[in-house]
């Protein structure tokens, strides 16, 4: 027997095992609901006073159904069903977790007849927390990046590593004390809904909703103007919830589009069908390859994995 070649061998074997790379790893990591919820945004929503229940918060089966060409026309029947859902979702690497928050109204609207131009049925924005491993249960929030219609918004809190990549930072991540614990603050604009970081100053117009997280209560919002309003944190994945409607065509038009037929056909898109129209990454990216997402946006990572440890979306 050659114990040369077997000596060389186990000194490579030896050499891969000592120089592979350990990322930091919480003590007791969280489950999904409680690392969501963790990060969860403190949300204020703006609403139009012509119809502010059109911008009330919700799910996308809030009549009982998974039909998304009725999601108009039942919005305003029974104003006790709009219950504040927001859908999230979280996909990890070895240095980071990616959680998705995403918000759902039934209408995208406008206050004038637009004939149809200006508005579609079904309207789903979003934001995506990127959360760094530090060894602790939940990690320490690095930036966030936001949906606002067809474009990507950045933003970073106070102390952030990240500095400006393929795109630039667009602003402050301002954090707001709930439940003990700093969370990001989104907005979202009334009737057309697209979504950034808060910029600390009081709703347009003076009225507006600002929705708090919980693992379990919805609440509906008493009137358009209503500051405490809780939202449930649904896991997109959950057994026959969104995620399992994705090749659904009652729901779904095509790959990520929700159908509709009031206004503009078609016109929304879920989580894995958001697209930035003028950067390098593929559609749906946020959700799918938030890793490579991150790493075109932003520059200043340090420790920084690409390999996804659970990625339901693949």
């Amino acid at each position: 027997m050659d114990f040369s070649r077997w000596k060389t061998w186990i000194c490579c074997a030896v050499v891969v095992v000592c120089t592979s790379v350990v990322w930091p790893q919480p003590a007791k990591a969280a489950d999904d609901l409680d690392l969501a919820y963790r990060w969860a945004p403190v949300h204020y929503q703006d609403t139009d006073d012509t119809d502010a229940d059109a911008d009330y918060l919700t799910a996308v089966d809030y009549d009982g159904d998974w039909n998304a060409k009725n999601n108009w026309e039942n919005q305003d029947d029974d104003l006790g069903r709009l219950r504040a859902t927001v859908y999230y979702s979280v996909v990890e690497t070895g240095t980071h977790w990616y959680i998705v928050y995403s918000f759902f109204h039934p209408r995208d609207w406008v206050d004038y007849p637009d004939f149809g131009l200006d508005t579609h049925e079904n309207d789903m924005e979003g934001a995506m927390a990127i959360v760094r491993k530090d060894g602790s249960a939940y990690g320490k929030l690095e930036g966030m990046v936001t949906v606002f219609h067809t474009n990507f918004y950045s933003f970073t809190p106070a102390g952030s590593p990240l500095t400006d990549g393929e795109e630039n930072i667009d602003g402050q991540l301002r954090m707001v004390t709930y439940d003990g614990a700093l969370h990001p603050a989104t907005f979202q604009e009334a009737k057309g809904h697209g979504l950034k970081a808060w910029n600390g100053g009081e709703f347009p117009g003076g009225d507006g909703v600002i929705y708090y997280p919980d693992r379990s209560v919805a609440e509906v919002p008493e009137h358009g103007n209503d500051r405490h309003v809780k939202y449930r944190l649904v896991n997109t994945f959950e057994a026959g919830g969104l995620w399992d409607h994705r090749s659904d065509s009652q729901t779904f038009a095509s790959w990520g589009t929700f159908a509709g037929d009031n206004g503009k056909d078609n016109a929304a898109n879920a989580a894995w069908g958001w697209d930035d129209k003028d950067d390098s990454v593929a559609r749906g990216a946020m959700a799918t390859d938030p890793a490579r997402l991150t790493d075109s946006y932003f520059n200043g990572l340090g420790q920084f994995s690409t390999d996804y440890v659970k990625n339901a979306y693949r």
